[in-house]
Formats: structure tokens, sequence, C-alpha cells
């Protein structure tokens, strides 16, 4: 068949599916027919168990002569899946967790590269099952957790593969909650006649207010001392961990969907698993806060300085900007009497939430403090080594990585440095347009493009126009300037070779 890169089929999904609630296009069960040729069982049958067509992934369970299998194709870049994958490798075959390992094709290699992005299939555990929703069920979700953090340490991915890492990214991830508060007061002003922009405008200074305080504590903290530890002594962490991807087997907890894998402090997965129970509460309970945070601990064993991080994390204005921060696509379809009953629902949860973090502050003393050259000295970290398989040299042929003896992540690097340029010059056009801080503006309804992305809201306010003008305009003549200075470098260095 003709190669052809998989991308998200969202539209298609809603002009074709007839009612089917997994649709993948014909193209893409085309692929999957041609990976399962790489692999020596033979398929019985095969069913779509999930789809993200808004991102190109999908999950299959296929029934074969050798047992129940998931075939899994990976929307994100290869060289990200490669790091997952090779995670999911080492938990299983270096730590012995309980992981679904990953199935073997003809020629030895863990995927299949096919429409520019990775395919796997692994063991499908049978049978599975959540674990109930009470405190006992949190208590085996997060001895599970613990368990797979402790079990996560040392993982070094292949040479070929991308290094995503959190680890040094909690202050900008708290400072970029502080700006996004800034605009959703200036869309509520600006889309004021609508029903929840009231309430966002009434409850948003005291979020902000905490969102400030978070990062003043974090920066106050040891914070960037458990960062020098570097990646591989912290482990990974899910991402995505919660009832669904945690669920008791026969022997003991299973811990599935390892896609989104990344290096950081692997206590964050404790955190939004702890605020996300109690969301559902509905409150917030000292009891099971307690009883979670034991027996997470009982597994991965928490410091003084972690313990501090985790209430630091606590204390910041997690659901509401989780919830409120897509008001920023679409107001007029977000700001509705529904949102506004959502933020009243979330101001009574978080006020329940700061007297059990007065509680669990009290409990410091029962952790011991961390000792760093410990740490250092009883890591061994384990590098997961692949050979380049056929599938991948067959991406680099048809996107220019490299050539067919050598994935070169030189070249990957560039490809990914030319991106970021083109992303940060966007987000700079972007934001010379996004005049709320200043200037209140009425925008037209947004519209969704041929490719289901949202397309940017126009502006009416004229003099908004105007200015924006006056800055591209100031923007090219720095481009030229810039232009010119490295002509002039050029020159220099041919003079003086």
């Amino acid at each position: 068949m003709e190669e052809k890169l998989i991308g998200p089929w969202l539209e298609e999904e809603l002009q074709n599916s007839n009612g089917n609630e997994f649709y993948i296009p014909t193209y893409i069960d085309q692929y999957a027919q041609e990976v399962l040729k790489h692999y020596s069982f033979s398929v019985k049958s095969m069913n779509v168990i999930t789809t993200k067509s808004d991102k190109g992934g999908c999950i299959w369970k296929l029934e074969t002569n050798s047992g129940p299998k998931s075939l899994k194709l990976l929307h994100r870049r290869p060289t990200r899946s490669l790091f997952s994958l090779g995670a999911q490798e080492y938990l299983v075959t270096v730590q012995r967790a309980n992981v679904p390992p990953i199935i073997k094709t003809k020629d030895g290699a863990n995927y299949v590269v096919a429409g520019g992005k990775c395919w796997f299939v692994a063991e499908w555990i049978e049978p599975l099952v959540p674990v109930t929703k009470d405190i006992e069920g949190a208590k085996h979700l997060c001895y599970a957790l613990g368990e797979f953090h402790r079990l996560s340490k040392g993982y070094v991915p292949p040479n070929q593969a991308e290094t995503p890492s959190r680890l040094y990214k909690w202050p900008r991830s708290y400072k970029k909650a502080i700006d996004k508060m800034d605009w959703f007061r200036n869309i509520a002003k600006a889309y004021g006649e609508m029903p929840a922009s009231a309430t966002l405008l009434e409850v948003v200074d005291q979020f902000e207010v905490q969102a400030r305080s978070g990062l003043a504590a974090l920066n106050q903290s040891s914070y960037y001392d458990l960062t020098t530890l570097g990646n591989e002594a912290w482990g990974l962490v899910h991402q995505d961990y919660g009832w669904s991807n945690g669920q008791m087997g026969e022997n003991g907890m299973w811990i599935i969907d390892l896609d989104g894998v990344a290096y950081d402090i692997p206590i964050r997965d404790l955190r939004k698993l702890i605020t996300g129970t109690m969301a559902d509460l509905y409150m917030w309970d000292e009891t099971w806060v307690r009883e979670m945070i034991k027996a997470y601990h009982e597994a991965n064993p928490i410091s003084q300085e972690v313990f501090e991080i985790l209430l630091i994390d606590l204390a910041m204005p997690n659901e509401f900007y989780k919830h409120i921060k897509e008001v920023v696509y679409e107001p007029e379809l977000f700001l509705t009497n529904e949102t506004a009953m959502l933020i009243k629902t979330i101001v009574d949860t978080d006020q329940s939430k700061w007297p059990v973090l007065e509680e669990l502050k009290k409990d410091i003393g029962q952790y011991d403090r961390l000792n760093i050259e410990q740490i250092q000295s009883g890591l061994v970290p384990v590098k997961i080594d692949w050979t380049v398989n056929e599938s991948m040299t067959n991406f680099e042929k048809i996107h220019g990585y490299g050539n067919e003896d050598n994935f070169d992540l030189a070249q990957v690097d560039e490809k990914k440095k030319d991106k970021k340029k083109k992303r940060k010059k966007d987000k700079t056009k972007k934001r010379k347009k996004d005049k709320f801080e200043k200037i209140e503006v009425k925008k037209d309804k947004s519209k969704v493009d041929k490719k289901g992305k949202r397309k940017k809201a126009k502006y009416e306010d004229t003099e908004v126009q105007k200015e924006i003008t006056i800055l591209d305009n100031h923007e090219n003549i720095e481009i030229k300037k810039k232009k010119k200075r490295k002509e002039k470098k050029k020159k220099e260095g041919k003079k003086k070779k």
C-alpha cells in the first residue's frame, strides 16, 4: 500500500462514523493488517477497544492462536514512543514489574513503524478488574503506584529515543498557571454577558493568590536540591494514572497504558490521584488522604523533602486550573450555566482542602530526611539497548532521518529545533494579537477548520489591528537585521580563512 502519514481523523469520524463508537479510517485498518504480518502468531479476530481520533491513536484487542493480545498505534512521535516502549521493556525484563510484556516481531524487534508512527503488540492480561471505589481501593492504587515508581528508577532509554523530562519544569508549570489566571480574568470581562463570567470573576483572584503562594513556596523548598539527583534517580511518572490504568489481577495490581511516561519527581502522580479522588468525593477527607499517602509510602518511601513538595503541589489550584483552562479556546461555548455550577463546586471542595493540609503538615516528622549521597551510590542505571529495526529504517527513508544503516538522532534534533523556532515565532505573533491584558475586545465566534482544529477568533477592534500591523512590520525589520548580521559574520569568517 502507498505510504501515508497517520494523523488525527476526528473530522472524518464526525462525517462517516454512522453511529460507530470506535470509527477508524480504512487506511488505518490497512496499516494494522500490514503491521500484524511482522508477527509469528495468527490472528483469529481483532476488535477496536478505544481510539484517540483527535490525536491519531488506537488500540485493538486481538484473539490469536497464542492467546489474547493488544495491538497499539501510538499517536506520538516515534522517537518519543521509543522512550515509553523502552520503559515498558525495562520494567518487565529487568524489574519484573506487573506491566504487560511486549511481544517481539519475527525479527526480534519491539515495534513496527508504519505511517510515520510506532505500533507494538503486548500481552493482554486477563482477568483484570478495577479496584473498588472506596478507601481500600484507593490504598491498592497508591501502593501499586509507589511500587511502579520505585521499580522505574535507573531506567536509561535507547539511543534512538527522546528523553522527556518534567523534572526541571515545576517552576515554569506554576508560573504558567499564574499567567493563565490573568487570561481567565480578561476573557471573563470581554465576555461579560455570558452566564459563567460573573462567577469566574468572583473567584479567579483567590485562585491566583494560591498559585503565587505555591510558586513562592516551591522556590523556598528543597526542590532545586532534589533535581540535582537527575532523571534516572527519580524514575518515571505515569502521567495518566487512575482507577482505569491500575487494575487488580490474579497476582496483584497491574499498571497499563504506559505511553506517556516521563522522568519527574514521581510524587506528582500521587498528587494528581489525591486531588482527582477528592474531587470525586466533592470534599477533602483527611482519613482518605492520609491512608493514600501511607499506602504509597509503604511501597516507595517518602522523604521529608518530597513530602514537603507534595504538600506544596496539593495546595496549588489544580482542579480549578485543569477545568477552566479550556475557556481560552471557545469562551462563548464554555462560559455557560453548567460551567458556573462547576466553578461553584470547585470552590466548595477547595474550602474543605485547607484544614486537611494543615493537619498533614504535622506529619512531616514521620518521614526521614533525604540522603542524597546514599541514593547516588546505590543507583545502578540500566540502559535498554536496541538495534534499529527494518521498519525504523523505512521511517528514516520516508522522513530523511539519517540513512538506512544509521539512525541519526542529530538530524531529528535539527528538525525538532526548526519546528521549535516556528512554534516560537507563531507564539510571538499570537501574543501580539492577544491583547487581553490591555484591551477588552469582542470576538467573532470561533469555527472549526477542515482539520478539526479550532480557528483563532478574529478581532473586531480596528485599533488593535493597527497595532498588530505596526508590530508585525517591526518584527520584519528585526528579521532583516538578523539576516544582515549573519551574512556579515559569514563574510568575516571567509576573510579570516
